[in-house]
Protein backbone atom coordinates (compact mmCIF):
# COMPACT_ATOMS: atom_id res chain seq x y z
CA UNK A 1 0.00 0.00 0.00
CA UNK A 2 1.34 3.44 -0.88
CA UNK A 3 0.26 6.46 1.12
CA UNK A 4 0.63 10.15 0.41
CA UNK A 5 3.44 11.40 2.67
CA UNK A 6 2.06 14.91 3.52
CA UNK A 7 -0.42 13.42 6.03
CA UNK A 8 0.44 13.86 9.72
CA UNK A 9 1.49 10.76 11.70
CA UNK A 10 -1.91 10.31 13.38
CA UNK A 11 -3.66 10.47 10.04
CA UNK A 12 -1.23 7.96 8.57
CA UNK A 13 -1.90 5.51 11.39
CA UNK A 14 -5.64 5.83 10.80
CA UNK A 15 -5.18 5.72 7.04
CA UNK A 16 -3.19 2.50 7.31
CA UNK A 17 -6.39 0.74 8.38
CA UNK A 18 -7.48 0.72 4.73
CA UNK A 19 -5.00 -2.02 3.82
CA UNK A 20 -5.74 -5.74 3.93
CA UNK A 21 -4.33 -7.82 6.79
CA UNK A 22 -2.96 -11.34 6.66
CA UNK A 23 -1.99 -12.32 10.20
CA UNK A 24 -4.58 -13.61 12.70
CA UNK A 25 -3.85 -11.50 15.78
CA UNK A 26 -4.82 -8.25 17.44
CA UNK A 27 -2.37 -7.14 20.11
CA UNK A 28 -4.07 -6.13 23.31
CA UNK A 29 -3.12 -5.90 26.95
CA UNK A 30 -5.03 -9.17 27.41
CA UNK A 31 -5.46 -12.12 25.02
CA UNK A 32 -5.33 -11.46 21.26
CA UNK A 33 -8.57 -11.63 19.29
CA UNK A 34 -8.31 -14.32 16.61
CA UNK A 35 -9.57 -13.21 13.21
CA UNK A 36 -10.63 -14.87 9.99
CA UNK A 37 -9.27 -12.83 7.14
CA UNK A 38 -11.32 -12.42 3.97
CA UNK A 39 -9.54 -12.47 0.63
CA UNK A 40 -7.10 -9.59 0.27
CA UNK A 41 -8.63 -6.54 -1.34
CA UNK A 42 -7.01 -4.35 -3.94
CA UNK A 43 -4.70 -1.65 -2.65
CA UNK A 44 -6.66 1.46 -1.82
CA UNK A 45 -5.48 5.03 -1.67
CA UNK A 46 -7.21 7.49 0.62
CA UNK A 47 -8.78 10.38 -1.23
CA UNK A 48 -10.44 12.06 1.74
CA UNK A 49 -9.78 12.10 5.50
CA UNK A 50 -11.94 13.84 8.12
CA UNK A 51 -10.71 13.99 11.73
CA UNK A 52 -13.36 14.57 14.39
CA UNK A 53 -12.71 16.02 17.85
CA UNK A 54 -14.68 14.81 20.88
CA UNK A 55 -14.88 11.72 23.09
CA UNK A 56 -16.20 8.17 23.05
CA UNK A 57 -19.11 7.76 25.45
CA UNK A 58 -19.08 4.07 24.52
CA UNK A 59 -16.34 2.11 22.81
CA UNK A 60 -16.35 -1.68 23.20
CA UNK A 61 -14.35 -4.32 21.37
CA UNK A 62 -15.47 -7.92 21.97
CA UNK A 63 -16.92 -7.02 25.36
CA UNK A 64 -13.94 -4.93 26.50
CA UNK A 65 -14.36 -1.22 27.14
CA UNK A 66 -11.73 1.22 25.86
CA UNK A 67 -11.18 4.98 25.74
CA UNK A 68 -10.44 6.64 22.42
CA UNK A 69 -8.24 9.54 21.28
CA UNK A 70 -10.03 10.50 18.09
CA UNK A 71 -12.35 9.21 15.38
CA UNK A 72 -11.69 9.69 11.68
CA UNK A 73 -13.72 9.17 8.55
CA UNK A 74 -11.48 7.82 5.77
CA UNK A 75 -12.79 7.48 2.20
CA UNK A 76 -10.83 5.28 -0.21
CA UNK A 77 -10.54 5.95 -3.93
CA UNK A 78 -12.34 2.67 -4.68
CA UNK A 79 -15.30 3.58 -2.46
CA UNK A 80 -14.45 1.79 0.80
CA UNK A 81 -15.08 3.88 3.91
CA UNK A 82 -13.75 3.47 7.44
CA UNK A 83 -14.79 5.05 10.69
CA UNK A 84 -11.39 4.58 12.36
CA UNK A 85 -11.04 4.84 16.14
CA UNK A 86 -7.61 5.64 17.60
CA UNK A 87 -7.61 3.73 20.89
CA UNK A 88 -6.26 5.57 23.93
CA UNK A 89 -3.68 2.89 24.75
CA UNK A 90 -0.45 4.21 26.36
CA UNK A 91 1.36 0.97 25.53
CA UNK A 92 0.47 1.00 21.82
CA UNK A 93 0.28 4.16 19.67
CA UNK A 94 -0.76 2.05 16.65
CA UNK A 95 -3.86 0.62 18.35
CA UNK A 96 -6.67 1.42 15.88
CA UNK A 97 -10.06 -0.25 15.39
CA UNK A 98 -12.06 0.54 12.24
CA UNK A 99 -15.65 -0.07 11.22
CA UNK A 100 -15.34 -0.60 7.46
CA UNK A 101 -17.87 -0.80 4.65
CA UNK A 102 -19.05 0.35 1.24
CA UNK A 103 -22.16 1.92 -0.31
CA UNK A 104 -22.76 4.49 2.43
CA UNK A 105 -25.65 6.89 1.87
CA UNK A 106 -26.85 10.22 3.13
CA UNK A 107 -30.37 9.75 4.48
CA UNK A 108 -30.71 13.55 4.39
CA UNK A 109 -28.43 16.61 4.63
CA UNK A 110 -27.76 15.90 8.30
CA UNK A 111 -27.09 12.16 8.40
CA UNK A 112 -24.97 9.47 6.77
CA UNK A 113 -25.27 5.67 7.10
CA UNK A 114 -22.58 3.12 6.30
CA UNK A 115 -23.29 -0.64 6.19
CA UNK A 116 -20.37 -2.47 7.85
CA UNK A 117 -18.97 -5.66 6.31
CA UNK A 118 -15.68 -5.96 8.19
CA UNK A 119 -13.77 -4.77 11.23
CA UNK A 120 -10.12 -3.78 10.84
CA UNK A 121 -7.99 -4.46 13.92
CA UNK A 122 -4.59 -2.81 14.16
CA UNK A 123 -1.79 -2.78 16.72
CA UNK A 124 1.96 -2.23 16.98
CA UNK A 125 2.54 -5.99 16.65
CA UNK A 126 0.94 -6.27 13.20
CA UNK A 127 3.12 -6.77 10.10
CA UNK A 128 4.20 -3.49 8.52
CA UNK A 129 3.94 -2.08 4.99
CA UNK A 130 5.76 1.18 4.23
CA UNK A 131 6.62 1.30 7.94
CA UNK A 132 2.99 1.24 9.11
CA UNK A 133 1.15 -1.70 10.74
CA UNK A 134 -1.34 -3.46 8.44
CA UNK A 135 -4.64 -4.34 10.16
CA UNK A 136 -6.14 -7.79 10.48
CA UNK A 137 -9.64 -8.02 8.97
CA UNK A 138 -12.63 -9.67 10.60
CA UNK A 139 -15.73 -10.34 8.48
CA UNK A 140 -18.65 -8.55 10.20
CA UNK A 141 -22.12 -7.12 9.74
CA UNK A 142 -23.40 -3.89 11.19
CA UNK A 143 -24.09 -0.21 10.62
CA UNK A 144 -22.53 3.18 11.39
CA UNK A 145 -24.60 6.38 11.56
CA UNK A 146 -23.07 9.84 11.52
CA UNK A 147 -25.22 12.80 12.50
CA UNK A 148 -24.16 16.19 11.16
CA UNK A 149 -22.91 17.54 7.88
CA UNK A 150 -19.38 16.75 6.69
CA UNK A 151 -19.54 19.43 3.98
CA UNK A 152 -20.28 22.04 6.67
CA UNK A 153 -17.54 20.48 8.84
CA UNK A 154 -20.02 19.91 11.67
CA UNK A 155 -20.60 16.45 13.11
CA UNK A 156 -22.68 15.85 16.22
CA UNK A 157 -22.03 12.14 16.78
CA UNK A 158 -21.09 8.81 15.24
CA UNK A 159 -22.68 5.56 16.38
CA UNK A 160 -21.53 2.16 15.15
CA UNK A 161 -22.54 -1.37 16.01
CA UNK A 162 -21.21 -4.53 14.38
CA UNK A 163 -20.98 -8.25 15.08
CA UNK A 164 -18.22 -10.33 13.56
CA UNK A 165 -18.48 -13.84 12.15
CA UNK A 166 -17.32 -15.24 15.51
CA UNK A 167 -20.18 -13.51 17.37
CA UNK A 168 -18.06 -10.74 18.94
CA UNK A 169 -19.68 -7.29 19.19
CA UNK A 170 -18.09 -3.90 18.49
CA UNK A 171 -19.82 -0.71 19.66
CA UNK A 172 -19.05 2.97 19.32
CA UNK A 173 -20.82 6.12 20.47
CA UNK A 174 -18.62 9.12 19.67
CA UNK A 175 -19.83 12.61 20.58
CA UNK A 176 -18.28 15.73 19.06
CA UNK A 177 -17.00 18.55 21.28
CA UNK A 178 -18.24 21.07 18.70
CA UNK A 179 -14.85 21.70 17.08
CA UNK A 180 -15.17 21.87 13.27
CA UNK A 181 -14.20 18.66 11.50
CA UNK A 182 -10.70 18.80 10.02
CA UNK A 183 -11.11 17.73 6.39
CA UNK A 184 -8.23 16.86 4.11
CA UNK A 185 -8.96 15.97 0.49
CA UNK A 186 -5.88 14.10 -0.69
CA UNK A 187 -6.95 13.55 -4.29
CA UNK A 188 -10.08 13.78 -6.41
CA UNK A 189 -12.20 10.62 -6.30
CA UNK A 190 -13.77 8.99 -9.32
CA UNK A 191 -17.20 10.46 -10.17
CA UNK A 192 -18.70 6.97 -9.89
CA UNK A 193 -17.60 6.57 -6.25
CA UNK A 194 -20.03 8.10 -3.76
CA UNK A 195 -18.47 10.93 -1.78
CA UNK A 196 -20.52 12.38 1.13
CA UNK A 197 -18.97 15.81 0.56
CA UNK A 198 -20.55 16.14 -2.89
Amino acid sequence: MRLCRPLPATALALAATLAAGTSPCFAETSKPIPVNNPAAQQNTLIDLLALMSGHCKTFKVAGRTFACKTVAYAHGDKGRVNFAVAVDDPSDDSHVVSFSGENGKRADDNSYELPIDRMLLNSKDRPKVDGLPVPAEQTSTGLCRQTGNFAAKKVTDVTCSATDSEGRRYELLFVSDGTPVSVRRIRQSSPSIQDPFK
